[in-house]
């Protein structure tokens, strides 16, 4: 070969073209150039050379101008950047040939389609069909090809081009050429050329002195060579060298060969004569583990990623399908990928590959090495396995080439594991499973992997454990399934104990799974058991994450809100958010909605546990609960203070150290509230100890809207009650009164007056102790509501008159208007119209200079009912229907149901029993203060409209049940509508 650069048409150009007419050619792999057969064309100044550079090195694709500019001048291009590109790019065009250079999208590209248009494709050939030969054991071939690729460079790549993008290219060009020559060195010493090879790696190792591998080399061809001292010397220079550029040993498999050389380790010696190995016959592989014989449900998870492979198995073969199932451990990742893989094997003829890459494990397994292990399977001579992972990946697609083969990849760590193992080539797939969610996976259809259906899970469970006794106990059966989380390795394990079991019932099973403390310890059989699988992602966490992982374990509630775990963790929400969708990547943290985050149920347990055994300090996990809670009634405190300005509640209730949100208005306001109310009521009951009672009952307090619409009532009866009985037992008086004063609101929303009376007067007992004056107007207000339901006119007059008393001397005037409302259908039902009208203007009218809205919605329902015990039905009519309005959008379902009920009532006065009925319907699907009383009550109005509208039979059946609500009820109505009844039953 001649000293001139090698021109790509020596071995790519088309038969039929001459020198003068061929095609155009390009060269990167030394001075950027052009030929149209061979004549050399000027690609102009050095920027306008970087431009096509930047354009060839795409291979046909576009740039944008952007790219193009950064490519060429990097973050501070000239002013007149877009400018300079076009030029270049207009010159170029008038070189080249018409339709080369081509403007599209607001970029270039280059499409020259001519076979060996650009050297450096003709070298990604060359080495590729080099990887080929080697990997048949045409160690010759493969040895003349890449001394083919090599000849290609001529100097340094790209040389003389500017910028950026060109000298990142050039370095990555430099280090593949690198990469070539090591492997075709390595090939001459496998063919005994070891004598020829000495000079040339000394050569390069004085170029390349960090580069072990070619270190590495010299010193197997020096021994070869019988030169064992100089061997050994090079391995000496090498280590003092590392030690003093870099500060580290040399790599294992150098050391590795020097002690090989120093026990003259007979492996190492050359082979007579060059060997040519013979090519070994296609292996067809089957690695696919076994299917369970039990697989259950997961149908449309099956049919989605068979039609996946199916796509890479057309006759055409144009796709490599790539399929990533994420999720926790024990979801049933890989059972549902072998089962998945097991349907499809007829379609990949040519074998299964299977590797368990131990990606939750602390020892991941090396790409290389599972490379290693797919090439033998694949029919692979050892001695023709390449050592580093970029010549082992390349072999393992180069072998691939013309195959139908399913990789199957369980367990992986992440994409980076994964990207060498593909089989990268037409008619191959591969079914990756992983607790990461790789994003990252070019071309990979994910698919997140959640837990059971209810119905799926008990299938499994029956299939264990058997129908006969899964159906003689269903409900339990339902329960252990729930107390698995529908996570199918708990499911499996909980059956399989019960099934090696014959002397457990399922209902036993079913108890030792209640107790969350010892779930996770039940969960286990043999070598199965999900705190073990639990415990090898929690392994992989980094010390941040680990931690947000203990500590948002600690808190109930179905879910988290991003500022609520910002809270927990006491981070900016920026950073919260980066460590919560770094969990979610690892499947242990779910993303329930944008901004929403929650455990699996079996999880959490397991992160809690690892707050609980010593991992978390006892003060660092009370201090991430107190932010919570505090963080909760901060907030509330304002959507409170939002729906009732003026109002001094919030003045009463504990401070809070951890700032809450803020909200622009009621809606947004309110929003947050009923979003959070799971999570916030779990809190407030979750502190039945230590130094958050206090703060968790004004929490009740301060979220007071929740339990008046009734959406969140038995949630927030509940944590009332929980934190009531703390406070008595803690001795904690002020805590106990203001619990109770929230019970007694509970009882009274549901018409449990008898309840609600005697958690009221004892609010009222004990706050007069601590001289809290609060809970005395607020449960005073209770009682004289129940008085007044029950007849009890005078009483109620105190009971009123008290609450409003200690309002005023407050200065709360939203309490105080409330309170003449109060007064207001006390007189109402006492015949005193004129004054009830009077006082319930007053109460709106407080309201309305307060800017109320919620309340005013109160006072006008007052208002309403006074005018039309006044007789004024039109502008009662008119009061309660702006009421209804108001509850409405202030969701208070309870008042609205409630309202609807009193305008029905005024329907039915009027005549209008169509109206009424269509009212009293309403009330009683949405609901309605008073429980079961004013249901009764509900039910005869609507039994009234019906009879009227000649609905007689319905309108008995309304009258029976109101009957016998009214009844346990003791309310004087049951009376009327007994005599209604009665009639009905004579013949």
């Amino acid at each position: 070969m001649d000293g001139g650069p090698r021109v790509p048409e020596q071995r790519r150009a088309g038969s039929g073209a001459t020198a003068e007419s061929g095609p155009l050619r390009f060269g990167v792999l030394g001075p950027v150039r052009a030929w149209r057969g061979a004549e050399t064309l000027s690609t102009g100044s050095p920027q306008q050379r970087a431009l096509l550079a930047a354009l060839l090195l795409r291979e046909g694709r576009t740039a944008t101008a952007a790219e193009l500019i950064d490519a060429l001048w990097g973050p501070e291009p000239p002013s007149q950047a877009l400018a300079a590109v076009r030029t270049y790019a207009s010159r170029l065009r008038k070189v080249l040939d018409p339709g080369v250079l081509v403007s599209e999208s607001g970029g270039y590209a280059v499409r020259s389609s001519g076979e060996g248009a650009l050297d450096l494709v003709v070298a990604q050939d060359l080495a590729a069909e080099a990887e080929k030969a080697r990997g048949t054991g045409d160690l010759g071939r493969a040895r003349s090809l890449l001394n083919e690729a090599l000849a290609l460079w001529d100097g340094e790549p790209l040389a003389g081009v500017p910028g950026p993008y060109a000298e990142a290219q050039r370095a990555r060009l430099e280090e593949w050429r690198l990469g070539l020559l090591e492997s075709r060195l390595d090939l001459d010493l496998e063919q005994g050329c070891h004598a020829d090879a000495v000079s040339e790696l000394t050569a390069l190792t004085a170029a390349h002195p960090l580069r072990e591998r070619l270190r590495e080399l010299l010193m197997l061809a020096l021994y070869r060579s019988g030169r064992q001292a100089e061997a050994l010397a090079v391995y000496a220079d090498t280590r003092r060298l590392l030690a003093e550029e870099l500060g580290v040993d040399p790599r294992p498999g150098l050391s590795e060969l020097q002690q090989r050389i120093l026990q003259a380790d007979p492996a190492l010696a050359e082979p007579s004569a060059p060997v040519t190995e013979p090519a070994l016959a296609p292996v067809r592989p089957a690695q696919l583990p076994a299917s369970v014989p039990d697989f259950t449900g997961r149908a449309s998870f099956v049919t989605e990623l068979s039609e996946v492979l199916a796509s890479a198995s057309e006759a055409e073969g144009r796709v490599m399908a790539v399929s990533a199932l994420a999720g926790i451990g024990g979801v049933g990742k890989t059972t549902l990928a072998v089962h998945v893989a097991h349907r499809a094997r007829t379609a990949f003829p040519d074998g299964q590959l299977y590797v368990d890459l131990q990606g939750a494990g602390p020892r991941p397994a090396e790409p290389e090495t599972v490379l290693g292990s797919f090439l033998r399977a694949l029919g692979t001579a050892d001695t023709a396995i390449p050592d580093s992972l970029e010549e082992r990946a390349a072999l393992y697609r180069s072998v691939l080439d013309g195959r139908r083969v399913l990789v199957l990849l369980d367990n992986a760590k992440d994409a980076a594991q994964v990207r060498p193992l593909l089989p990268g080539t037409e008619g191959c797939a591969a079914l990756v499973t992983s607790r990461v969610r790789m994003l990252d996976l070019a071309g990979a259809h994910l698919v997140d992997l959640d837990v059971m259906s209810p119905e799926e899970a008990l299938a499994l469970f029956t299939r264990i454990v058997g129908e006969e006794r899964v159906a003689a106990e269903r409900e339990a059966a339902l329960d252990v399934v729930a107390a698995c989380g529908f996570l199918p390795l708990a499911i499996r394990i909980a059956a399989s104990r019960l099934a090696a079991r014959r002397t457990w019932t399922v209902s036993v099973l079913a108890a030792k799974l209640a107790d969350e403390r010892r779930r996770l310890d039940e969960l286990q059989a043999g070598d199965l058991a999900v705190k073990a699988t639990f415990e090898l992602g929690y392994g992989q966490l980094e010390p941040s994450q680990a931690r947000a992982f203990r500590l948002l374990g600690l808190a109930d509630g179905p879910d988290m809100s991003l500022a609520a775990a910002a809270a927990v963790l006491d981070l900016p929400p920026e950073e919260t958010e980066d460590l919560l969708e770094s969990l979610v990547d690892t499947s242990l943290l779910e993303s329930a909605a944008p901004g929403r985050y929650r455990f699996h149920d079996l999880v959490r347990l397991y992160a809690r546990s690892c707050a609980e055994r010593g991992e978390e300090p006892t003060g660092d996990r009370d201090a991430a609960m107190s932010r919570l809670l505090d963080f909760y009634l901060a907030t509330a405190a304002g959507v409170y203070a939002i729906e009732r300005p003026g109002d001094r509640t919030v003045v009463h209730l504990a401070p809070t150290s951890y700032q809450g949100l803020s909200f622009a208005g009621r809606t947004e306001a309110l929003d947050w509230l009923f979003a959070e109310a799971q999570c916030l009521l779990a809190c407030a009951r979750q502190q039945t100890t230590g130094s958050g009672l206090g703060r968790a009952v004004d929490l009740l307090w301060a979220a007071k809207d929740l339990a008046e619409s009734g959406a969140n009532a038995k949630q927030y009866e509940a944590a009332a009650r929980a934190l009531r009985d703390a406070a008595r037992e803690d001795g904690d008086v002020r805590a106990e009164s203001r619990a109770r004063t929230a019970l007694s609101n509970v009882h009274l929303a549901a018409g449990r007056y008898a309840e609600a009376d005697d958690e009221a007067r004892c609010a009222v007992a004990l706050a007069s102790t601590t001289g809290d004056a609060a809970p005395i107007s607020w449960a005073s207000t209770d009682r004289g509501i129940i008085a007044l339901s029950q007849g009890r006119y005078e009483e109620a007059e105190q009971f009123f008159t008290t609450a409003r008393d200690g309002y005023q001397a407050d200065g709360n005037r939203p309490g105080e208007a409330s309170s003449l409302c109060n007064l207001s259908r006390l007189y109402e039902r006492m015949n005193r119209t004129p004054e009830a009208v009077s006082l319930a203007r007053q109460g709106v009218e407080i309201f309305q200079q307060l800017g109320m809205t919620l309340r005013l919605a109160n006072g006008r329902y007052a208002l309403g009912v006074a005018l039309i015990g006044a007789g004024r039905h039109s502008e009662g009519l008119d009061q309660l229907s702006d009421a209804l309005e108001m509850f409405r959008s202030n969701r208070q379902r309870l008042w609205e149901g409630t309202t609807h009920f009193r305008i029905a009532q005024l329907h039915l006065t009027a005549r209008r029993p169509a109206q009424a009925a269509q009212h009293a319907e309403q009330a009683l699907a949405i609901g309605f203060i008073g429980g079961d009383l004013i249901r009764g009550s509900v039910l005869n109005t609507l039994g009234k409209s019906l009879d009227a509208l000649g609905q007689s039979d319905r309108a008995r059946a309304c009258w029976q049940e109101a009957l016998l609500l009214l009844e346990q009820s003791g309310a004087p109505e049951a009376t009327e509508v007994r005599g209604r009844v009665t009639p009905m039953k004579a013949p």
